[in-house]
């Protein structure tokens, strides 16, 4: 079963453009995410799926400059852009990860893409994102490739096509589905970068981190914000998009 991460990104984000590129300690944040999508060990392939506009352009210099797979696509259908990504690079299973989760934690993706192959044909699509457990930030879903290719074809709401996976979600007689949780709900907790305010808190958490546990986990971050419990309230009041 090969098995391929796909990373939705782009520039022309409508509530802090050019967000996947903005820099901390030097550092595009997409470039943290690669770098620790590079550690999940069930995967096979990582593709950044970005458009095909010319905004686009520096993903593609920045993927070209760190030696990682992209696709580019239409902007609008982003499921369009998942199908073909997953055709081309010959993916059976499908892991969905968007680029506004620059900390997402490398273990937690495996734990999710494990869930899936151990139970294996049993489940279309799981996810730890069904009854929200984890902190926002570390959303990742698995489905498989049969599953998008008949969302592709047969999607037609505007919600279904630009946001990929809602179609498989919706359609729980067709598709069967399993969802990880985490020991204690920690949902409260936004890691999200898509404001100036998650930037600030992102930045924060990196700084703090990168440095002395460069390879730092979901549990790393919870810890970190039980010490500096105040860091909680940059971005507390931001209301999350419809997905």
């Amino acid at each position: 079963m090969k098995t391929v991460i796909i990373v939705q990104a782009r520039m022309t984000s409508t509530r802090l453009p050019g967000k996947v590129l903005k820099e901390v300690l030097g550092k595009p944040l997409l470039e943290y995410q690669i770098e620790r999508l590079r550690r999940v060990n069930l995967a096979d392939d990582i593709v950044i799926a970005t458009t095909i506009n010319e905004t686009d352009l520096p993903i593609v210099q920045l993927c070209e400059k760190l030696n990682i797979a992209y696709f580019r696509g239409s902007e609008e259908d982003v499921l369009s852009r998942y199908y073909y990504a997953a055709v081309q690079y010959q993916a059976d299973a499908v892991v969905r990860i968007t680029s506004d989760c620059p900390i997402i934690d490398p273990r937690l993706v495996d734990e999710v893409i494990a869930l899936y192959r151990n139970n294996y044909p049993q489940f279309d699509y799981v996810s730890n994102v069904g009854k929200r457990t984890f902190p926002r930030g570390m959303d990742t879903e698995v489905f498989l490739f049969q599953a998008l290719q008949e969302a592709h074809r047969e999607a037609t709401l505007p919600e279904d096509r630009e946001h990929v996976t809602p179609f498989i979600r919706r359609n729980t007689g067709r598709y069967k589905a399993a969802n990880l949780r985490y020991p204690e709900d920690q949902s409260a907790h936004r890691w999200t970068v898509d404001t100036p305010e998650d930037f600030a808190l992102i930045e924060k958490i990196i700084v703090a981190l990168a440095d002395c546990r460069p390879e730092f986990t979901l549990e790393d971050c919870l810890r970190l914000l039980r010490e500096n419990p105040e860091w909680s309230s940059i971005n507390e009041a931001i209301k999350q998009k419809e997905s």
